[in-house]
């Protein structure tokens, strides 16, 4: 079954039909009362687009990002390589198999793309930009996120003539909304979240084999370093760097990836490598990025090897806005206590309830009343206490050999 989220259906019919809000909702109660309850409200508004003649997805055809729905068939797509993972081989008791993953994108938005088999050796020589024509492909949804898988039936064509692609800028104001949230809130796999916290810890740099065609990872062989699809290489260098933020209700690991890296340090690619010649350099750096203040994007990952929750970064602000952190902390202050008022007149009696509304007259022959007096609290601020970074297994600036370099989740059931 096609999965459209409720919100996309509603807005389909209410563009194809000329209906409102009002009137859409109407139709969906309408018909949840005459089934009884008896079907979900998505349900309900599938039957009231197809009562109305409303299409809510075009059969056939070129897709964009945008209209890639759970549960289609038969994908035919044009989209430009954003970046390429790494070729993984496995074994499961129907044999061994190779899966190959990268996101893709076009001026909608950004998806990932799943190859397996010999749709993943063929595609070994696919980089970063490259314009991807595919035919067939099907989508699935991996923890709340659409991928277009594709296997031995599909066809990707690279490069094909007379098909250009530009991709919507990641992170731009119409992409996917970001969720602000505290440290103490963020939960496993979480996605789009956004923290804002104070550098409390940071480790070193490490670096790592690349190849330099296709940005694979490099392995060391007896005759040097080889690249799993070009062979014997040179390799470049990619960068992981691992760090601590803290915003007052819990402390968290950051991973940061080469952009990231970037991002926070303001620095080049030579200018990095500068700190794999001598690591003694970075020393400074780590001092002066401690006690910053940084915002960052990204999604909650479990590190399996260590069973802690991490944030892998996908975007740093190293230079927040200061007034529009104070207004928005503002907001949600005021946002909270109003809720705060409204919960505790819900929950007082009726009688209760009646009396808050106006302040109660004393009594002719009533005396004040006694007032004690308590000190007043310290301030939670001051009374706070930054939790320390929790001790890691082992050495943390050499776990980036467990870390899962492509933070990719795939589904082995397509084999």
């Amino acid at each position: 079954m096609i999965n459209i989220p409720l919100d996309q259906i509603k807005a389909k019919i209410s563009s194809q039909a000329g209906l409102s809000g009002e009137e859409i909702d109407a139709k969906i109660k309408e018909k949840l009362r005459a089934l009884s309850g008896l079907i979900s409200e998505e349900g309900a508004a599938h039957i009231v687009a197809n009562e109305l003649g409303v299409k809510l997805f075009q059969a056939g055809g070129v897709l964009q990002v945008s209209g890639v729905l759970g549960g289609m068939r038969n994908v035919d797509i044009n989209v430009k390589v954003v970046q390429v993972y790494e070729l993984r081989e496995f074994t499961t008791e129907r044999g061994p198999g190779k899966v190959l993953s990268m996101l893709v994108g076009d001026e909608t938005g950004v998806i990932r793309i799943v190859l397996w088999n010999k749709q993943a050796e063929n595609a070994s020589g696919i980089k970063d930009g490259d314009v991807l024509k595919i035919v067939g492909g099907y989508v699935r949804e991996n923890q709340g996120r659409k991928e277009i898988h594709v296997n031995d039936l599909s066809k990707v064509m690279i490069n094909p003539n007379g098909i250009s692609v530009e991709v919507k800028q990641r992170g731009s104001s119409d992409s996917v909304p970001v969720v602000r949230k505290k440290i103490s809130e963020i939960a496993e796999d979480d996605m789009n979240i956004e923290v804002l916290a104070t550098i409390v810890q940071v480790f070193d740099i490490n670096f790592f084999e690349v190849c330099p065609t296709c940005n694979r990872r490099a392995r060391l062989r007896e005759d040097g370093f080889a690249c799993q699809s070009h062979g014997k290489v040179t390799p470049t260098y990619n960068y992981v760097l691992n760090l601590y933020v803290d915003d007052g209700s819990d402390n968290i690991r950051v991973v940061l990836w080469r952009e990231q890296i970037e991002q926070l340090l303001g620095l080049a690619r030579e200018q990095m490598l500068e700190f794999k010649s001598d690591p003694s350099m970075f020393e400074s750096v780590k001092h002066d990025l401690l006690g910053n203040m940084i915002l960052i994007s990204g999604k909650a990952s479990k590190n399996q090897t260590f069973d802690r929750v991490e944030l892998v970064a996908s975007r740093v602000n190293k230079n927040p806005d200061p007034e529009a952190e104070t207004k928005r902390l503002k907001e949600s202050v005021a946002s909270a206590d109003s809720a705060s008022n409204v919960s505790k007149v819900m929950d007082k009696p009726a009688v209760e309830k009646e009396e808050a509304r106006a302040p109660p007259q004393p009594r002719a022959d009533s005396k004040p009343a006694a007032v004690e007096t308590k000190p007043a609290p310290e301030s939670k601020r001051d009374t706070m206490k930054t939790k320390p970074a929790p001790e890691p297994k082992k050495n943390p600036d050499q776990d980036f050999e467990e870390m899962n370099f492509e933070e990719e989740l795939v589904d082995l059931e397509d084999l």
